[in-house]
Parts: structure tokens; sequence; C-alpha cells
């Protein structure tokens, strides 16, 4: 499975995803260093940030099920599938839980690591919903709780994948509707079966619904796709960062507005003005996980240059983002691609041998 190269847009997308969960959390960031230092700051609020994960949940159902489509009628469909899922998303996120790890027993204070047991360790690493020692449902390191529901999304589509494109996209969004029913019908659950029917997992159901569509020849005109391109800004920034509907659909509905913009328009290449933004796309992913260790990394060494109030809110937030974007592309390159060939090669099945042809 690759990514889709032929719709840039989506790549494009998954760059703004990121880099919203990265404006969010580099803006708290300098939120506590203007504190400290005195200096008036209010962060912008002309986007709820965290709607970047909602993004991404729905371009995932997208890709997942758009780039799976040469796999059906493969004997070895199911397995296939997970061990590119796995060898994607594992062993980044397991480096990032290591080095997280590593510096909470270095320096408990920098990253405000809390102390978990063992059993909290093991279901980080495992993708296993659990509640930490402050009641949070959260991993050790707390970005992995998005791909504790990627994980179980990847799951309930292996598990569809025998039957068919069109079939195995309605089997998941089936099933994706039955777990929501029953956390909302059952009463309290326990953490797993909770956190996995949370409603929040119809993101991915909006997401596999589009692939779909695309799939069955949907395309819409250029002045449709960027009208739902702005309706999904629009109503992003008027629901804010404390919605009063729930997050599915006030953060979820207009992530698949703008996931429709991208996917249902003509398959393309991205012009040179793109192809920047498209490359940060391919390191969106190592952009998510390592942005976190870069804004607190300059928040540190600029208080103690004492730089932060030279700088000031602003341009600090700006750096922080920058250095974050650079270091995506660097780890996307020299570690991510590497680490995902060779797990690649570990996990994938090797093709079975041709039958021998008698030579006459």
């Amino acid at each position: 499975m690759t990514r889709p190269t032929s719709l840039p847009l989506i790549q494009i997308l998954r760059a703004l995803a990121a880099l919203m969960v990265a404006a969010g959390h580099a803006q708290f960031e300098v939120a506590g260093v203007a504190a400290r230092a005195g200096i008036p700051y209010a962060p912008a609020a002309w986007l709820p940030w965290p709607a970047g994960v909602d993004v991404f949940f729905v371009i995932s159902g997208f890709i997942i099920v758009h780039a799976a489509s040469p796999l059906h009628g493969r004997a070895d469909a199911r397995r296939t599938f997970l061990a590119h899922r796995i060898a994607r998303v594992v062993p980044l996120y397991w480096l990032a839980t290591t080095l997280y790890l590593g510096l909470a027993l270095l320096r408990p204070g920098l990253l405000g690591a809390g102390a978990e047991g063992p059993a909290a360790l093991a279901a980080s690493y495992l993708f296993w919903p659990m509640a930490r020692a402050d009641g949070a449902v959260q991993p050790l390191y707390s970005l992995g709780w998005t791909l504790n529901y990627e994980m179980a999304f990847y799951v309930l589509f292996a598990l569809t994948l025998p039957l068919g494109p069109r079939r195995s996209v309605l089997a998941v969004l089936a099933l994706l509707a039955g777990l929501v029913v029953l956390g909302q019908a059952a009463g309290p659950l326990p953490v797993a079966p909770a956190f996995w029917s949370d409603p929040i997992v119809l993101e991915f159901a909006c997401g596999a619904a589009l692939a779909l569509a695309r799939q069955e020849g949907w395309r819409l005109p250029g002045p449709v796709r960027l009208a739902l391109a702005i309706a999904g800004l629009a109503v992003l920034a008027l629901a804010g960062e404390a919605p009063a509907l729930p997050r599915c659909l006030a953060w979820g509905g207009p992530a698949a507005l703008l996931v429709a913009a991208a996917a249902l328009g003509p398959a393309g290449t991205a012009g040179a003005g793109l192809r920047p933004f498209v490359l940060l796309g391919d390191a969106s992913y190592a952009l998510y996980l390592a942005h976190p260790f870069v804004v607190r990394g300059v928040r540190v060494v600029a208080e103690a240059a004492g730089l932060a109030a030279p700088l000031g809110p602003g341009p600090l937030t700006v750096l922080m983002l920058v250095l974050a974007g650079l270091a995506a592309l660097l780890l996307h390159r020299i570690v991510e691609r590497p680490l995902t060939r060779a797990a690649r090669a570990l996990l994938e099945p090797a093709p079975k041998p041709e039958p021998a042809v008698n030579k006459v």
C-alpha cells in the first residue's frame, strides 16, 4: 500500500492537519513562556487547533480504503494489509515512545510525564487503551491516543477485506456504527470498549465512504469542491475549541467536507508551487509525532538563552513550527522511510513460488 500520489490535495490536507495540531501545542508552550515573562499573550483562536486530529481521522479512512483496493481478491490480503500498516505506524511510534520514556526518566519535569506502571507501559506499546494514573485514557506518549483508534480501525477493515471493494466498505461502516450504538446503549463499559465505541470513530467511516464514492466514479467540479473547502473551514472556525455539538459533528463534519473537497476531484500531480506542501504531507506522521519534542526544546532553549522576550510570542510560535516542519522532513527521510522499508521486509509475506512448468 502506498500513498495516493495522484491526489496531491490529500497530501496537502495531511500537512494542514499536522500543522494544526502542532500550532495548538506551540501556542500552549508560548503561553507558558509569556506567563513567566509577564508578556500579554492570547493564542490565536480562528481555528480549533485540536481538530487537526479529526481531519487526520477522515483522511485515514479515505486513504486506507483507497490504497487497499489492489489487495481485494488476494488470498494474503489481510496479512499483507496489516503488515503494511504495522510497518508504517509502529516503528516511528515506538521510537517516539521510547525517546519520551528515556527523557521522562532522565528529566522527569521536562515533559510533565507522570509515573506509570509496567502495565500502562506495555499498553502504550501495544496500542491498547488504558487509563493512566491521572484518569486520562492515554498512552505514555499522550499523542498515541489517536493511534489506538487507528489500529482498531485497521483491524476492523482487515476483517472485511475478503468481501470485495464495495462490500468491505459497507461492512466496516456497519461495524463502526454498531460500535457507537453499543457504546451509547450498553451503559458503562470497560475502558477499552468504551474508548473504541466513542462516536469519533465515525470520522473513519466518513473517510471510508468518501473513498467508496471515488471508487464508484463520483467526481465534483472545481467550484463545488472549492465551496466545500470554504464551508469546512468556516464551520470549523464557528465551532471553536469548545463546541456545543459532539466532537464528531462539530469537528468531524467540517473535516469530512475538507476531505471531500480534496478527494472527489480529478487525479493529477502537484505544481511546483505546491510541491513543498506535498512533501510536508508525506512527512505529516513524522511531524505529528516529533513536534512536541521540537516545540518544547525551542521553549527550553529560548528561555535559557534569554531570547523568549526579545523574540516575542508570534515569532517564537512561527520559529517552533518552522523547526518542527524541518525536523519532520529530515526525520521522514533518514529515519521513517528506512524503518518502514525494513519493517515491511520483515513482516510482508513472501510471494509464493510459481509452479514449475515442464519443458517439452
